[in-house]
């Protein structure tokens, strides 16, 4: 299973584990995704969404359906 955010997109960041003497190995940044059900209005139902931490406290603000209109995705 994809390790992507459904709302924002936010994915696997490759970067570097750097040593004291310096030396440099893979390093694979995941991103902080949690399973959570959330209300639609416009659904009229609940909706279960694999989202990043930040985007929970972003829809927490705005609302579900206001967020995603704002990132451009359709639920449904």
């Amino acid at each position: 299973m994809a390790k992507r955010c459904d709302i924002t997109g936010k994915g696997v960041l490759v970067g570097h584990r750097v040593s004291h003497s310096n030396i440099k190995t893979n390093h694979r940044f995941l991103p902080n995704l949690q399973t959570k059900r959330f209300w639609s209005d416009e659904l009229k139902k609940f909706v279960s969404l694999k989202v990043s931490a930040s985007a929970i406290r972003t829809i927490d603000k705005l609302g579900l359906d206001a967020y995603c209109r704002r990132e451009g995705v359709k639920l449904g």
